[in-house]
C-alpha cells in the first residue's frame, strides 16, 4: 500500500507538537489525515530522508512511523522515578541517555533560561513577560542548529537574563515575534518522570528534552532537586549537546 494512501492515527505521530506541520498538535494534525494523507509529508520527524534516519525503517516507511510511535509516545511512568526504561533510551543518532526532562504541566513548553549574546538588548528591546521570542542557542551553551521560539516568563532588565517557555514556530508565525539572535542557555528547568540512573545533585547526566524537535541528548549538571508526588523537580546548568 502506497505511504500516503494510508490513515494514520495520532498514536502514530511523534507527540511533539512542534507545530512545523501548520497545527497546534499532532492531534490536529492528525485529524486532518482522513481528508487528505499527503499533508503527512509535512511531519520532518518521519520522514524517510531525515539526517539520522536508521536505515532499515528508512526502506519502510510504515516502520519509520512504527518506530517514531514507540520512542516518543510514553504514557506509562516508574512510581519511584528509576524504574525499568518503557523506551530505547537512546537519541535519533543512537546514543545513549539517562533520562527524559519533561516541562512542567502549567507551563506551555520547556523552561529555559537565557542571556542574549548582547544583553543590552533585553532593555533595548524592552523585553516584558508574555513576550513571543525567537532566537537560537549559539556555541558552547548547546549549538543548536533550530531556531528556538517560546512566550517569556521572567525577566531580567538589570542582567538580561530571561525566563522563556520553548513553544515552537507556530505562535510567532501567528502573532509576531522580537528577534533576540544568538543566545545563550544558561539553564533548563523541568521534571524526570523517567529515568534509568539514581539522580543526584552535583552530578551531570545525559538528558533528552522530550519536546526536542531533533530528539538529540544533551549534557547538564544537576544542581536543584525538589521531589513531587509526579516526578523530580530539577534544574539542569553547565548544557551542552551531544
Amino acid at each position: 500500500m502506497d505511504a500516503e494512501m494510508r490513515i494514520f492515527k495520532e498514536a502514530d505521530l511523534p507527540g511533539l507538537n512542534c507545530g512545523i506541520c501548520g497545527f497546534r498538535t499532532c492531534g490536529d494534525f492528525a485529524a486532518q489525515l482522513p481528508q487528505d494523507p499527503t499533508l503527512i509529508r509535512r511531519c520532518i520527524h518521519l520522514s524517510e530522508d531525515r539526517i539520522g534516519a536508521i536505515p532499515d525503517q528508512a526502506a519502510d516507511t510504515a516502520k519509520c512511523f512504527k518506530a517514531c510511535a514507540d520512542y516518543c509516545v510514553q504514557e506509562k511512568v516508574p512510581s519511584d522515578h528509576t524504574g525499568a526504561p518503557q523506551s530505547p533510551w537512546l537519541d535519533t543518532l543512537g546514543r545513549e541517555f539517562d533520562f527524559f526532562l519533561e516541562h512542567f504541566p502549567e507551563d506551555p513548553g520547556p523552561r529555559e533560561i537565557i542571556l542574549p549574546h548582547n544583553p543590552i538588548l533585553t532593555r533595548e528591546m524592552d523585553i516584558r513577560e508574555g513576550d513571543v521570542l525567537i532566537g537560537r542557542p549559539l556555541g558552547m551553551s548547546c549549538g543548536c542548529p533550530i531556531t528556538h521560539c517560546g512566550e517569556v516568563m521572567q525577566v531580567d532588565q538589570r542582567t538580561g537574563v530571561i525566563v522563556w517557555c520553548v513553544t515552537g514556530p507556530l505562535r510567532p508565525r501567528q502573532e509576531g515575534f522580537k528577534d533576540i539572535g544568538y543566545y545563550i542557555a544558561e539553564g533548563y528547568e523541568g521534571m524526570i518522570k523517567q529515568t534509568r540512573a539514581t539522580i543526584r545533585i552535583g552530578e551531570r547526566y545525559y538528558f533528552q528534552p522530550r519536546m526536542c524537535m531533533l530528539q538529540w541528548r544533551h549534557s547538564g549538571l544537576v544542581n536543584y532537586i525538589n521531589k513531587t508526588q509526579t516526578g523530580l523537580q530539577v534544574r539542569l546548568e553547565g548544557l551542552w549537546i551531544g
